[in-house]
């Protein structure tokens, strides 16, 4: 009898590993369901059109500051102050051309520029296109001027094309051409219309929750070089004046350790606070930006080397050094 019941038990455990094998749960428990996403899918990428005109203003702010607490050691080679340069213009940007791959053609052309810059606290460059103190200034002459640019549906800058009649009229300012060459160069460039990378064209249907990444890299002079992974999560879709428009967050983590010159090497035991944050608000329904900001801030701070002040110092010597990168895209017509 004993025999019949260990049979019965063992022929019991076969049927439940063969259901379960099969896919199958036992009675009174539900098989686990693998998660499915639900919601609207959402192509996230820009759309272009031929002789679509749009405006928009971008600005673009570097920030390094250093500061002392306590005595300043005479050798020191970290000088206290702040420097900081903000750009602002205004372009349109004018769809010429799209090619197979939807790729534009897109012109260029300069409407405003705000420039200002300051060097150890002190401002040595103001400049405003809407109230020119020297109509001939470089900055001035550029107001008009255009360049073409290629750019992708996910907002990369694939190349400058053309920007010689740009350059050569500011060239012909009061003053050597200095900033406004800096401000087309094709490094600029590329970074004033393609800051933002939007996800590649075989991978921009998405979810709310779904997200794609990319890296940056970022020098920081004295202070070394840095590289974040960008991380851009689609937060959700909202109906906004008869369009859908799609929120992404980003938030960025830093992708390797920051890597120091030699001049530098003691900010290795410094106690370094990074935030690196932005947010898109995208027009599906037009295919256009209608506003990003981002904004990265790092701080090093540190008691200096002992050693190196002096004896009779009873207050602590603390360096802290701090870097800004500030940068917005706005829809504005």
């Amino acid at each position: 009898m004993r025999q019949v019941k260990i049979s019965r038990w063992l022929a019991s455990i076969t049927v439940c590993s063969l259901l379960l094998a099969a896919g199958c749960a036992p009675a009174g428990k539900e098989a686990a369901k693998p998660k499915v996403k639900s919601g609207k899918v959402a192509t996230i990428a820009l759309k272009f059109s031929p002789g679509d005109l749009t405006t928009y203003k971008v600005i673009n702010e570097v920030e390094r500051s250093i500061k002392w607490e306590g005595s300043v050691p005479d050798e020191s080679i970290f000088k206290g102050g702040r420097n900081y340069d903000k750009q602002e213009m205004i372009f349109a940007q004018e769809i010429q051309s799209i090619d197979d791959k939807g790729n534009a053609i897109a012109k260029i052309t300069i409407k405003e520029i705000k420039y200002s810059s300051i060097v150890k606290d002190s401002s040595v460059f103001e400049f405003d296109t809407a109230n020119p103190t020297d109509p001939q200034h470089p900055l001035a002459l550029l107001i008009g001027q255009s360049y073409t640019i290629k750019i992708a549906p996910s907002g990369e800058v694939i190349e400058v094309i053309d920007i010689k009649e740009a350059n050569a009229a500011s060239r012909k300012g009061s003053v050597p051409p200095r900033i406004a060459s800096r401000m087309l160069s094709k490094e600029a460039i590329k970074e004033r219309h393609g800051n933002l990378v939007l996800p590649n064209t075989d991978k921009n249907q998405l979810q709310t929750g779904d997200n794609w990444s990319i890296t940056k890299a970022f020098s920081f002079g004295m202070m070394g070089a840095e590289s974040y992974e960008k991380i851009y999560t689609l937060n959700q879709i909202k109906s906004q004046d008869k369009r859908q428009v799609a929120v992404i967050k980003m938030n960025a983590i830093p992708a390797s350790e920051t890597s120091k010159g030699h001049e530098a090497k003691f900010l290795e035991r410094s106690d370094n606070t990074k935030t690196y944050a932005g947010e898109l608000e995208l027009d599906l329904t037009a295919g256009k930006v209608k506003k990003y900001y981002e904004k990265l801030q790092q701080e090093w701070t540190t008691d200096f080397p002992s050693g190196q002040a002096t004896e009779t110092d009873q207050e602590p010597v603390i360096l802290t050094m701090s870097a800004t990168r500030f940068y917005s895209l706005e829809k504005i017509d």
